[in-house]
């Protein structure tokens, strides 16, 4: 940690000029990004608007993430559709109705909210996260971490799975994406499965539910999602290729440094810290 801690402020003090983050995504080499696999990408199609992308989580949400896949491979949600916009909050998707699921989904499966933290290569924050005792970011995502465990955070774009009163855990059937404000309260208490890696604009500006919670009063209003797959299971040529920052690497520390204490040509005060959910790990796709 130190190693990239020092190489990081070498990159920033032999810049000719103030750096931003832009400039220090724009600048890390291949070696600084890991491919995400085909299998860990979701892809669902809208039957009208762009599509969106969500990166799963597997490493934090194992038997919740298989079900996802199941899901996809079965076309389950091929008819389903948003139908929760919720100001400042999520966006809701599924069939919102009692549909039976999918043949080998788990139906009950464990409450995948915390994960060990013994195995897991953590990469510290230095900045106060107010969730938890410490945070940080291990293998490409961002962390809070207990005396024991790590967990995902409710961050700006990041897919968790809606569930009924506890003990329910949700089967990954119903999804949502944090369109809002990071709802850190959330952390924890439901099982996050991964992020929007493309396409949360299109989700985030959506027409607000005027029901209850963000719901849609009529069906009329639902926005229908034509299919949803994986991307190993798409033709080569239809299929998205994106890549991590390695939240291990030297720039990831540089661009972290900068995140916390801008001071370039728009910046004059330096805020001296950032908070974790504003310091998202950059993704970007894979050049053809």
């Amino acid at each position: 940690m130190r190693y990239f801690a020092l190489a990081a402020l070498a990159l920033l003090a032999a810049a000719p000029k103030p750096l931003t983050p832009i400039d220090i995504v724009a600048a890390a080499p291949a070696s600084a990004w890991r491919r995400i696999a085909p299998e860990d990408l979701l892809v669902i199609n809208f039957k009208a608007g762009p599509r969106v992308v969500i990166q799963l989580a597997p490493a934090f949400a194992p038997v919740h993430v298989a079900n996802i896949r199941a899901l996809a491979r079965a076309h389950w949600w091929d008819g389903a559709a948003i139908y929760r916009v919720q100001d400042n909050y999520v966006v809701q998707w599924g069939h919102n109705d009692d549909r039976k699921l999918s043949a080998g989904i788990v139906a009950r499966p464990p409450a995948e909210y915390v994960r060990p933290l013994a195995g897991l290569p953590v990469t510290r924050f230095a900045y106060r996260d107010s969730y938890a005792p410490r945070a940080g970011y291990a293998s490409g995502w961002p962390v809070a971490i207990d005396r024991r465990t790590a967990s995902l955070t409710h961050c700006y774009a990041y897919v968790g799975v809606g569930r009924d009163l506890a003990p329910d855990t949700g089967t990954g059937g119903e999804l949502y994406a944090v369109i809002g404000h990071a709802p850190r309260q959330l952390d924890r208490n439901i099982a996050v499965v991964g992020r929007v890696i493309a396409g949360i604009e299109a989700m985030s500006s959506l027409p607000r539910g005027t029901d209850a919670l963000g719901f849609y009063k009529e069906r009329s209003s639902d926005v229908p999602i034509a299919s949803t797959r994986l991307a190993s299971d798409l033709p080569p040529a239809d299929r998205p290729d994106f890549e991590v920052m390695d939240t291990a690497s030297a720039s990831f520390a540089a661009y972290l440094a900068k995140r916390a204490n801008r001071r370039d040509d728009f910046y004059r005060r330096a805020a001296g810290g950032v908070d974790l959910c504003n310091a998202p790990v950059p993704v970007r796709p894979v050049k053809r």
